[in-house]
């Protein structure tokens, strides 16, 4: 494993899910009946932790009456309206490079990690009940339009017993700019030199073959209706959707499903061993252990270290505690996983150095 450097108010709150991520779209956009009154904080972002964050928001509007509107337009719109300062926070799966925090108007970004969740390799072959096994490179070729059947004799070497249809694959990805994307395609990176050399990682890449979607609910929903088809999705996506997922095989050598014990198994080694100074933009994919599951990541509010408006800086600061303290305990039932505590407590710590209005 290598560590590099490198929230949308429920329907009756009037908030709008957009499936789009590489648009203008603004947070707060678009349709949705929004109720009458002021909005505290305008954040936009990722789809990745969506199904979370709208929960939070909610409950924090009910329990402190504070309104947070939040566009789920993709992690790349969340940094790039985050770096114009057109929001209030940005959120993101794929951390901000050192070229992209360089840019941001506002001066320096922190990365807070809020959940850790896992992306899950769904298909839809209704005449396989038990979960495909696929290993890492099967994965890579599948989406680089090398291997094309079903019951291509790589597939079926780590599936005996398994009736593979002689039918075509159609592999479905994401369009927009997404930190979905980037999550995969690190893991990709990780555990195939092909795709390594070729297409590589990123919250956009050039893709050999398949169907475009937009955000991970238009993945779920294509693989859904496609006979015959693959895509990568967040997993509360997956199961919200009923969606077939595979069992991957990870560093260890294990066949592991993405549980959220698996998913926080990844996480624990690494998240344990983060250097003192860390700003936590690290990746945990392909992560060392028995039960690990491979293809893991955290996902981030991104917020302006010094923020100009000191109103919105501690509400902003508020909620993140709030969240950290509070809103996790809600993970598990959404499909994420909690952060270890010894990580809360540094984050926490870290919060502690948001300048809000000249002062901390």
């Amino acid at each position: 494993m290598t560590v590099r450097p490198v929230l949308a108010l429920a329907a009756g709150l009037g908030l709008f899910l957009s499936a789009c991520g590489g648009g203008d779209s603004k947070a707060g956009d678009g349709g949705g009946g929004a109720r009458s009154g002021s909005v505290d904080l305008t954040g936009a972002g990722a789809t990745f932790p969506y199904p979370i964050y709208s929960r939070w928001f909610s409950d924090y509007d009910q329990q402190k009456g504070v309104r947070i509107n939040y566009g789920s337009l993709g992690s790349g719109a969340g940094i790039r309206q985050l770096s114009e300062q057109t929001v209030d926070f940005g959120a993101s799966d794929s951390p901000m490079t050192d070229e992209e925090l360089a840019a941001a108007k506002g001066g320096a970004v922190l990365h807070v990690p809020t959940v850790i969740g896992g992306v899950v390799i769904a298909y839809n072959l209704p005449a396989t009940s038990q979960p495909l096994k696929l290993t890492g490179d099967v994965i890579a070729d599948l989406f680089l339009g090398r291997i094309t059947k079903w019951n291509d004799p790589r597939i079926a070497a780590a599936n005996p017993g398994v009736q593979l249809p002689d039918a075509d694959v159609l592999v479905v990805h994401r369009t927009d700019a997404s930190g979905t994307t980037y999550i995969f395609t690190d893991y990709l990176t990780a555990v195939s030199q092909p795709w390594a050399s070729g297409p590589g990682r990123g919250k956009q890449v050039s893709w050999p073959t398949g169907l475009g979607a937009k955000g991970n609910e238009g993945v779920a929903a294509q693989v859904k209706q496609t006979e015959g088809s693959v895509g990568y999705t967040e997993l509360a996506y997956a199961k919200q959707n009923r969606l077939q997922v595979a069992e991957v095989r990870n560093q260890a050598g294990n066949f592991v499903a993405p549980t959220l014990e698996n998913i926080q198994a990844a996480a624990s080694g690494a998240l344990a061993a983060l250097p003192e100074d860390t700003d936590f933009r690290v990746s945990i994919v392909n992560a060392p252990g028995a039960q690990a599951y491979p293809i893991s990541s955290l996902t981030w509010v991104l917020l302006y270290q010094q923020q100009p408006d000191s109103a919105k800086g501690r509400k902003l600061v508020d909620f993140l505690r709030w969240a950290l303290a509070e809103g996790d305990q809600q993970a598990a039932a959404l499909d994420y996983a909690p952060l270890p505590a010894p990580v809360v407590e540094r984050v926490l710590q870290r919060l502690d150095s948001v300048q809000v209005g000249g002062t901390r």
